[in-house]
């Protein structure tokens, strides 16, 4: 018997949902608004969510990557009563199983639940493997088992993968990991990095060439695509693949077959291929900065790590792992820490995310020398400067003048939750105003400085009734 969610704030669709999920053999538990929908998915293993999009103290679209972060990660159905193109888009990005209008038949959400539940069920027998090799990847939060359910399932088959992040989120050790899972483990994992490659000679680099192709030519070389044969071929930053490159890769990717550069035949390379990205590529195919096609083939199956701040949690086990690993390098025994020195690091938003992390805990160990304990003055001071100027902003906001100051006794303070939410509002569209109109209504550029994916971005717009640039006022 499987625990079912239903978050709405509608009583009666609640109870036509959960005398539909009771009859099916399931138990439904109710939830009317998005903090008791957090507290019951925290406290139980919940399989299905079924989630409205519209609730008294949030949106259902926002609080959906919320509940995925639960483990294990529940099916989430978003439901509606008003369908939106942008809204169902959003949704199924952000990995919803499916986005229904409500009220539904009973079939057709008879049908949801149960595919919902058979996919769940299935993937649940699956697993992740117990012996999956995953030293160098530290962290056992939601996030984390969720990134290696995904490394098992790439590592079971030999489809191309593309993982995608941020900078510094590790994404060459889990093309590491899936290589050192997979049936290829004792072909070689080599590494290209495509921000790296000499524009003049990355065919000769990527595809080998033949002595006398070009000048300086002097000898044959083989290409690293040569070298990944039987094992895996890892195109880090491939966004900056030049375009040139991208055509002639196209073909390697479909055949794994190329010609070296000066050769009159073709030689064939069984190679895996794993490509990673800190960029927008669907956004750089929009623009015709990447092949469309050539992202079509790469992204077979999709990794994407969650940056650090989605999962602190795992904060301290990385600062183990890696103060424990610098303290071998340099030959010293194991550091300890004083409690702060935890708080701080919690503190911190890591833009860098485990990369400055463990460059910021190397650098800690070296101010400490020979010290036993790590405090966090060891830290850097860029980190503790702005965690300082971040507390005393916090602590000491701007003053408001006498005027402004002047207290009528017949207002009553809103509740918190109203006040924030309201500010929160206030400010998000003050920032569209100003981003549509420093970037002149460009989408594209919109995007790109917001940091917001297109569907989120226009999801804003809908939500604060900002009419989208060339689209008619009402």
């Amino acid at each position: 018997m499987a625990l079912m969610l239903v978050v709405a704030d509608d009583s009666a669709v609640s109870a036509r949902i959960a005398t539909i999920v009771r009859r099916l053999g399931h138990e439904a538990s109710l939830a009317s608004s998005c903090g008791d929908a957090l507290e019951q998915a925290a406290a139980r293993s919940v399989s299905v969510v079924l989630l409205s999009v519209e609730l008294p103290d949030g949106n259902g679209l926002e609080l959906l990557p919320q509940l995925r972060r639960n483990y294990p990660c529940p099916e989430i159905i978003i439901m509606t009563r008003a369908v939106s193109g942008d809204e169902a888009e959003q949704a199924i990005t952000s990995g919803a199983w499916d986005y229904i209008e409500h009220p539904s038949t009973k079939d057709t959400l008879t049908l949801t639940l149960t595919r919902a539940l058979q996919y769940q069920e299935e993937k649940r027998n699956l697993g992740v493997p117990i012996a999956l090799k995953r030293e160098r990847i530290v962290g056992s939060s939601a996030a984390i088992r969720e990134s290696l359910d995904l490394v098992a399932q790439a590592a079971g088959c030999q489809a191309n993968v593309l993982i995608s992040g941020e900078t510094g989120t590790g994404k060459e050790l889990y093309a590491a990991a899936i290589h050192e899972n997979s049936t290829r483990a004792a072909g070689n994992f080599v590494v290209v990095d495509c921000s790296a490659l000499p524009a003049s000679i990355v065919e000769s680099v990527l595809f080998g060439h033949e002595k006398g192709a070009y000048t300086g030519a002097d000898r044959s070389h083989e290409g690293l695509a040569a070298q990944a044969h039987r094992g895996t071929l890892f195109l880090d930053e491939v966004g900056e693949l030049p375009r040139n490159v991208q055509n002639s890769f196209l073909r390697v990717v479909q055949e794994r077959r190329y010609r070296p550069v000066g050769a009159s035949r073709e030689v064939n390379s069984d190679f895996r291929l794993i490509a990673a990205t800190n960029r927008d590529l669907d956004a750089m195919a929009e623009r015709g900065e990447f092949r469309a096609d050539l992202l079509y083939r790469l992204r077979t199956i999709i990794l994407p790590l969650p940056p650090l701040r989605q999962h602190k949690e795992d904060i301290k086990a990385l600062a183990l792992h890696y103060v424990a690993k610098t303290c071998e390098q340099y030959g010293l025994e194991m550091k300890g820490f004083v409690p702060e020195f935890f708080n701080v690091l919690a503190a911190y938003d890591w833009p860098g995310n485990v990369r400055e992390l463990s460059q910021a805990l190397e650098r800690s160990v070296a101010s400490a020398g020979s010290r036993p304990l790590l405090f966090p003055k060891d830290l850097p001071t860029d980190i503790r400067a702005r965690l300082a100027r971040a507390s005393a902003d916090t602590l000491h906001p701007p003053q408001i003048s006498d005027a402004e100051s002047t207290e009528d006794p017949a207002r009553e303070l809103p509740p918190l939750d109203v006040a924030r939410a309201t500010a929160i509002a206030a400010a998000e569209q003050e920032y569209l105003r100003e981003l549509l109109a420093d970037t002149a209504g460009d989408m594209v550029r919109a995007c790109a400085v917001s940091g917001l994916s297109r569907s989120r971005l226009y999801s804003l717009l809908k939500k604060h009734r900002i009419p989208r640039p060339g689209s008619p006022r009402r």
